[in-house]
């Protein structure tokens, strides 16, 4: 272990290697005795984890994994907070939503995991995006476990840190296996460290279990990183001497490789080196240890006795969203007619024109300006650090956005079709969606998505797909119908500090045009409006639907009256403004283009035949299309899929019922 640190330096080394082993010393025994509920143990790994966050700057971000407690610790976290979130007490960090290690706290510039492994990377990428385009000297390291280089977050967020050349270290702890899986089903490569050849990454792996290799070899690249703005990746060399978790053992891992790594623990490594260079001797290892119990002591027992977490059905639905604080604009005279293309593209513009927190990111959205044209003369406007083409990555462009929100900034990202973005389901469904809720801090992210059918696209562009989002909780679905609303909805949902999906119907891009007024303005996401007024039948829908509703009743040539409500946004929706529409009228059909089983519609019938039973003199009629995919020739899709053409006869069948 040849090094050139002081003394005092490698003093405080062993005393940052020793405490998370000590603290987790401890926890097992408060496992055994039911006083915390899971644990996943880090020893023989420690040196990873006190190596590297000693060797980076206080203000570095770290995307700490399951095992990195020495993270936490070398970080100098409030260990009573820590201690109270490890058992699920009142006073951690996530109010008891969330387990060990799955939150962060800006204060500290730490940023959890999650349990879909290798999901963070992808947000370390935006974090260090952030660092890079405001010129701060600030870098990121995200850690992965081996078994997770197999994810596809994992080869997202390499590529994306190499063609942005991002100020990002990935570490690869690799310790031998996954879960159970030994690294030989693993992967074949020589060494993992080899991956970010692939990517022009330059690469390394080291003795993870040597604490002074790890602190001079992240000593030197973090000053590489924070020099050249560009990623590297690290493989650390360590062993798992625990089970993936405790209950999982430890009985599929030959003895003879536990005795093999027992031999190489870093602490016992550590401390033979100081002896030998006597730096400290056998007593002082049995003093140091003692006065770090000391010091933690009383922290585990505030722990320990503190209550467990009170709340309620308001209090745990209050944390899900964040409160809005509206922006009000100032109130517009003048008006042009324009399409529905057009007043998405003037929303964008007006917002990054009016806040530089604004950034859009897409494929092909630069020069090209999308596939529908929408920021075409952008980048000439807002330059290449807030109009990015991305490489194709729906998951790890997601993710990143989650990143550059946690640093304030407030990302559009635009899937050039909506259907595309089942490629970044889990970053929008377990990141964006559940990390307010979870450890209180807000993701300001829209991702726009142009959907529906009638184009004759087939059935991987032509989706209606808003029903497998209105299931997460956290997400705000928007869906407008007309250029007004678009651009109203759209620059609310810019300033809405929770994540939005906004779906764009194509038919409707270039097919509609409404006066929009110029500059900025708002309508509250969670309001519905009234299209039409009528006393006799209520229809409800959004999008095409709209449509659809307004053709189908000029052809009611009798002296019945049809409301048609356009819902604009399906979470929240104005159940409200529905119930008493239905009040009035008696009868009510739901309208969508999505497929009729599960669709949105169902969740709105379900409500009304709850809460407005008594009102109803007719059943409830629910119109979607087909239970197929969609099918690409036009005419099949239009005449068969579309249950349009029923909507007139239901109309009548309802008013005659």
């Amino acid at each position: 272990m040849k090094s050139n640190i002081k003394d005092k330096k490698l003093v405080e080394l062993y005393n940052q290697l020793l405490m998370p082993r000590l603290i987790e010393e401890r926890m097992l025994l408060l496992l055994r005795q039911g006083k915390i509920s899971k644990w996943f143990s880090g020893i023989g790994q420690e040196a990873i984890s006190v190596g590297i966050t000693a060797a980076v700057n206080k203000d570095d971000f770290i995307f700490p994994m399951h095992r990195n407690l020495g993270v936490f610790t070398t970080r100098n976290m409030d260990l009573k907070k820590l201690f109270c979130q490890l058992m699920g007490k009142k006073g951690g960090f996530t109010k008891s939503r969330d387990r060990s290690f799955h939150f962060g706290s800006l204060d500290y510039n730490l940023i959890g995991m999650i349990s879909h492994l290798a999901a963070m990377l992808p947000v370390a990428c935006g974090v260090s995006y952030i660092e890079k385009i405001t010129k701060s000297n600030n870098i990121a390291i995200a850690f992965v476990g081996d078994g997770a280089t197999s994810e596809g977050d994992f080869h997202e967020a390499l590529n994306l840190a190499a063609v942005w050349s991002l100020p990002v270290i990935f570490v690869i702890e690799n310790n031998g296996y996954g879960l159970s899986t030994p690294n030989s089903q693993q992967y074949l490569c020589k060494n993992l460290a080899d991956r970010g050849i692939g990517y022009g990454i330059e690469s390394m792996t080291i003795d993870g279990n040597n604490i002074l290799e790890v602190y001079n070899t992240f000593q030197s690249i973090s000053k590489k990183c924070r020099k050249t703005k560009k990623p590297f990746l690290v493989e650390a060399l360590t062993f798992r001497m625990r089970g993936h978790e405790e209950a999982s053992g430890i009985d599929y891992v030959p003895k003879s490789l536990i005795k093999k790594w027992e031999k190489k623990d870093p602490i016992t490594l550590f401390e033979k080196e100081m002896i030998k260079k006597k730096i400290i001797n056998k007593d002082d290892i049995q003093n140091i240890k003692n006065e770090l119990i000391d010091s933690f002591s009383k922290d585990l027992e505030f722990a320990l006795n503190a209550p467990i977490e009170k709340t309620d059905v308001t209090n745990e639905l209050k944390d899900v969203y964040k409160p809005i604080n509206k922006i009000k604009y100032p109130n517009k005279i003048q008006s042009k007619k324009i399409r529905f293309v057009d007043a998405i593209s003037n929303a964008i513009y007006e917002k990054m024109k009016s806040d530089n927190k604004v950034l859009l990111m897409g494929q092909d959205i630069a020069d090209y300006g999308g596939v529908f044209k929408i920021s075409k003369g952008f980048l000439e406007e807002f330059g290449i650090d807030r109009v990015k083409n991305t490489p194709i990555i729906e998951s790890g462009i997601i993710g990143a956005a989650m990143g550059m929100s946690l640093r304030g900034y407030k990302p559009i990202v635009e899937m050039q079709f909506a259907d595309f973005v089942s490629c970044g389901f889990n970053q929008i469904v377990n990141n964006l969606a559940k990390t307010y809720y979870r450890w209180d801090e807000s993701i300001n992210v829209t991702v726009r998505m142009p959907t529906g059918g009638g184009m004759g696209a087939g059935p991987f562009h032509s989706q209606n797909i808003e029903a497998w989002f209105t299931h997460v909780p956290g997400l705000k679905i928007v869906y407008p119908s007309n250029p007004v609303d678009a651009k109203g909805l759209l620059i609310s949902s810019i300033d809405d500090p929770n994540p939005v999906l906004f779906f764009e119907h194509k038919g409707l891009y270039r097919s509609i045009k409404s006066n929009v007024m110029d500059g900025l303005y708002s309508d509250e996401i969670g309001k519905g409006k009234i299209i039409q007024k009528g006393s006799d039948l209520s229809i409800i829908t959004y999008g095409l639907g709209v449509h659809w509703a307004l053709e189908a009743t000029k052809e009611v040539t009798n002296d019945k009256s049809i409301e048609i409500i356009d819902l604009r946004s399906l979470i929240p929706w104005d159940k409200n403004l529905v119930l008493e529409s239905i009040k009035k009228t008696g009868r009510v059909m739901v309208l969508h283009e999505a497929t009729i089983t599960s669709g949105f519609g169902a969740e709105i019938a379900a409500t009304i035949s709850k809460e407005a039973f008594e009102y109803l003199d007719a059943p409830i009629e629910r119109i979607g299309s087909l239970d197929t995919p969609t099918p690409f020739a036009p005419h099949i899709e239009k005449e068969v899929f579309w249950n349009k053409n029923n909507i007139y006869k239901t109309i009548i069948s309802l008013l005659e019922y």
